[in-house]
């Protein structure tokens, strides 16, 4: 039934094209249009923050040997999705707060409204990935290396990004079939799929269905993923004898555990506020999150796994040194 209902609202886009707009008008923050150069600050210091972190943890894992390891590829990969994330709307939110540059084209919304969020899908896949990297590394360490190739890797990585894209495609196709005859100002400072749906005089029924499915289908799975592996991991350090062990093998997780509650819990928040909290929380307050929901994991984890992974640390350290990375 429901592919039904996708299926006849991609058809019935044809009687719907006069009504596209050729541009959006996105408002920033609604309420706080006053305050837009104060939020911008914070928000660019963020953005610089997590493009030199993140391209630096590229650069040192790239360039290294001694990190050419499962874990610190996908670290790679989580960096790479990070900077790309937030690349895509901290931009052009800053031409919004500084230059009042609000117009975007209607097709450059789509995609903006695309990669926003198969990018996140993309975050909370790899994310998923570390968490099997660390299950595999503590439950199996004998056949760690073997199981995890560089071909098995690289697959891993292409089937995240092959399943963020094929999920997501449908909503810019959904999203473009809609007609549009309320106007075209969108209370935001990016294209979020179900507040440019909602810009629509047609029924958004589609939209909001479909994303549930999809919410389902890589955050609540991912999630699944992520906490059956650290129940494994945990039961296999509990039966370690040496707490001296324990210790060791339950840190080489803190700083994913970090990058996972970074990610999931802002992510959680826009989540129910937009479906249950609508009429409760402060609109302003929605738009703010939903902004960190997409800066706050690139900015915080170079600096997570810098602090927290001694590899990375040292590795840091010796680069600015201009030393040649060895570890024992």
């Amino acid at each position: 039934m429901q592919y039904a209902l996708l299926l006849s609202a991609i058809t019935s886009g044809a009687n719907s094209s006069s009504l596209t707009p050729g541009f959006f008008i996105l408002n920033g923050v609604p309420g706080l249009e006053a305050a837009h150069i104060w939020i911008s600050l914070p928000f660019c210091f963020m953005y610089i923050i997590a493009v030199v972190g993140n391209c630096g943890l590229i650069y040192l894992i790239s360039h290294e040997e001694a990190l050419h390891r499962p874990m610190y590829y996908f670290l790679a990969l989580l960096s790479f999705t990070d900077v790309t994330l937030c690349t895509t709307t901290v931009p052009n939110m800053l031409c919004i707060f500084w230059f009042d540059l609000k117009e975007i084209d209607f097709n450059a919304c789509l995609v903006q409204m695309f990669f926003v969020h198969m990018l996140t899908g993309m975050e909370s896949g790899v994310l998923m990935l570390m968490a099997l990297d660390r299950y595999m590394a503590i439950c199996y360490p004998l056949h760690y290396a073997s199981i995890l190739t560089n071909r098995v890797i690289i697959k891993a990585g292409l089937a995240t990004f092959l399943r963020s894209v094929m999920l997501i495609m449908p909503f810019t196709f959904l999203t473009k079939h809609l007609p549009y005859c309320q106007g075209n100002f969108i209370p935001h400072t990016y294209c979020d799929h179900m507040f440019v749906a909602k810009v629509s005089c047609g029924s958004f029924k589609v939209n909001a269905i479909y994303g549930l499915m999809v919410s389902l289908l890589i955050g609540v799975f991912d999630i699944c993923c992520i906490s059956v592996s650290y129940t494994m991991i945990l039961q296999a350090v509990m039966s370690l004898s040496s707490a001296d062990a324990r210790h060791k093998a339950f840190s080489t997780c803190t700083s994913h555990i970090c990058a996972i509650v970074i990610t999931y819990v802002p992510a959680f928040f826009t989540f129910f506020t937009h479906c249950f909290g609508g009429h409760l929380i402060p609109h302003h307050v929605h738009i703010i999150v939903a902004n960190l929901y997409l800066l706050l994991p690139p900015t915080m984890n170079p600096i997570v796994y810098g602090v927290k992974t001694k590899q990375i640390r040292e590795g840091v350290i010796r680069f600015l040194l201009g030393e040649k990375i060895v570890f024992t």
